[in-house]
């Protein structure tokens, strides 16, 4: 009998191992195909200009412990030429303690009006397309005040793969919603209706785009972080995680990022841990800090970068808030909030 029992824990304990090899085997494929190389990237060598010498813009190594920031991508590469840069359509900022568990999700207004290193004052989604994630990170991370680690990327036909590899998303839709986009034979037209449904990736996408009213870019972004904290939601689940694989490659040839490998294990894991209900979202310019101003005819919004990074630093050193007026105290033992800045390599 002890020898039966015996067997059957071994047997046991083998195919759990099978399971950890088969879903280690994947995530390692994905991502040794989804990371950005020289010879093989979606942002073909952009040339830095207005200035005497070249420059690039390296972002620091995350060593594990302290806060890691990731700079979430979303861009339109439609009607893109061959070594066309995609456009940036909208940009987030993924902030994790891997202490606490405690994250963040920033949502950067498109036309916020930032210094882009080496080219001078424009919209802060114009960085992407001058020179790339790097400076698209840089350019995030002195508007912030935090180091930008990491970035990925993903288009249009990306998030459609992604939200249908999933099963699509439940989720209440605030009002109706209707535009004619008459790029790529309306295909990318919106027309959505107010209450609760469920919806595939086109759908999903029509929801995250939609900015044609009088709230704009900033009623958008909050509907962005309410779908990504759903999508959070639906990934921690045990039907998804069985489905994983299936997923990633899925959405394999859609993304791009400079995670490597190891890191890239070692994010899953602190992402599985952080509860996704329990994610923070925030608008960048804050309400309060926001001011509107029309440079050279165009409207554009910007805000004193002094006062956004004490803003953004308190929020990381205070925690997210437990409910709409009350904020908790960040438990003793939280991992560093800046870390180390990115640095610029001539």
């Amino acid at each position: 009998m002890a020898r039966k029992i015996k067997w059957v824990l071994l047997t046991f304990l083998l195919l759990v191992l099978a399971v950890i090899g088969y879903y280690t085997y994947y995530i390692v494929q994905f991502a040794n195909h989804i990371q950005s190389k020289p010879n093989d990237t979606m942002f073909p060598t952009v040339k830095v200009k207005n200035i005497q010498k070249s420059e690039t813009f390296a972002p620091p190594k995350w060593e594990g412990k302290e806060r890691v920031n990731v700079l979430l991508l979303g861009g339109d590469s439609r009607g893109l030429k061959k070594n066309e840069v995609p456009r940036s359509d909208s940009m987030m900022v993924a902030s994790i303690d891997p202490v606490t568990k405690k994250s963040y999700l920033f949502s950067i207004l498109r036309d916020t009006y930032v210094k882009i290193p080496s080219y001078g004052e424009d919209r802060i989604n114009t960085a992407l397309a001058l020179g790339g994630p790097d400076l698209a990170m840089k350019t995030v991370s002195d508007l912030l005040g935090i180091p930008i680690q990491y970035y990925v990327y993903t288009d249009f036909v990306g998030f459609i793969a992604l939200v249908d590899a999933i099963g699509g998303i439940d989720l209440d839709v605030e009002k109706n919603m209707k535009y004619s986009d008459s790029e790529d034979d309306h295909i990318y037209d919106i027309d959505l209706k107010k209450g609760m449904q469920h919806m595939n990736g086109k759908t999903a996408l029509q929801y995250v785009r939609f900015r044609h009213d009088a709230l704009s870019d900033f009623a958008r972004t909050e509907r962005q972080r309410k779908f990504l904290q759903a999508v959070a939601q639906k990934m921690q689940t045990t039907s998804s995680l069985l489905k994983l694989p299936r997923i990633l490659s899925s959405i394999d040839p859609y993304i791009e990022t400079n995670i490597t490998t190891t890191d890239m294990l070692k994010l899953g894991s602190l992402a599985y841990d952080v509860k996704a209900d329990g994610i923070a979202g925030e608008q960048i310019p804050p309400t309060d800090l926001l001011v509107e101003k029309n440079i050279g005819g165009a409207a554009v919004i910007s805000a004193d970068k002094n006062k956004l990074k004490a803003y953004v630093q308190d929020l990381l050193i205070r925690g997210p808030k437990t409910d709409s007026t009350k904020q908790t105290t960040a438990p003793s033992g939280t991992g560093s909030v800046t870390g180390t800045p990115a640095t610029n390599k001539k």
